[in-house]
């Protein structure tokens, strides 16, 4: 799929540059850029709900036996 983004003359040159010394085309690293963005995100995203009970001084399997013996 093609996407249009617009970017400043400083980022193209930025771009063209890196590219020449990869030897990798201006789209390979945007799409490269890209995908590394979305995997910081998705990692982000996994790690929100470690030490959610960090706080609390009851222990957690205990807490969630008493909470199934209410059933």
């Amino acid at each position: 799929m093609r996407t249009l983004v617009d970017l400043g003359d400083a980022q193209v040159r930025a771009l063209d540059e890196l590219a020449k010394a990869e030897k990798r085309s201006r789209a390979s690293l945007i799409r490269q850029a890209i995908e590394d963005y979305l995997a910081r995100r998705r990692a982000g995203q996994q790690d929100d709900a470690f030490g959610l009970w960090g706080e609390r001084r009851q222990d957690g399997l205990a807490y969630q036996e008493k909470l199934r013996g209410e059933w």
